[in-house]
């Protein structure tokens, strides 16, 4: 799954830290996220997206499986 959250993050002046620390993650949970290692849950999308004053389709773009 794609994210816009790093181009979110930078847009608004957030860093890694700050960002983490408003959704109550750790920054290296953000970078995961943000580096696609790492899928959010339900709740932790919807506090990103609503920090970052979009909706959560808007922060994430999924892909759907890929074919071997």
């Amino acid at each position: 799954m794609k994210n816009r959250i790093a181009q979110l993050r930078k847009k608004q002046r957030y860093s890694q830290a700050q960002l983490a620390e408003a959704a109550h993650v750790t920054r290296q949970t953000i970078n995961a996220i943000e580096n696609g290692k790492y899928d959010p849950s339900l709740g932790l999308s919807f506090r990103l997206a609503q920090i970052l004053g979009v909706t959560v389709d808007e922060l994430f773009l999924y892909e759907g499986e890929k074919n071997d």
